[in-house]
């Protein structure tokens, strides 16, 4: 399942609030993203139409299992990807949280295998990713 890339900006960032919060605000999502308060309210809207989340009016956003399941996808897509860029290109971690940020909502899932291929061709464990 493709949603487009505000859209999984947004459940990554929820999934990464909820994790060492046990949920997110939307002010706390406009803050790490860098966007208007009303531009969360707007996307959260659609990702509760979507069932990806459960939000409280004026309160608290959590992931349903649906929204679970994609935002550990993409998280975990992101964390690979850094990792490779790390790994082959030897980008700082800042430039390959940054590159990978970008690439994780274009790049094809062939090349996400081959990358995964790549790593654990290099002994570099990927399975653990998702978990950080």
């Amino acid at each position: 399942m493709s949603y487009n890339e505000s859209a999984e900006m947004y459940l990554e960032t929820v999934y990464i609030l909820e994790k060492s919060h046990g949920h997110a605000h939307g002010t706390d999502v406009a803050k790490k993203l860098g966007v208007s308060k009303a531009s969360v309210s707007k996307a959260m809207k659609l990702l509760k139409e979507k069932g990806l989340i459960h939000k409280e009016t004026y309160g608290t956003i959590t992931l349903t299992p649906k929204g679970l399941e994609l935002s550990k996808q993409i998280y975990y897509n992101h964390r690979m990807i850094s990792l490779y860029l790390k790994e082959s290109l030897k980008l700082s971690d800042q430039e390959a949280a940054d590159n990978a940020c970008r690439m994780e909502h274009i790049i094809s899932e062939n090349m996400l295998e081959c990358i995964r291929k790549y790593l654990e061709e290099k002994h570099i464990e990927v399975s653990e990713l998702e978990e950080e």
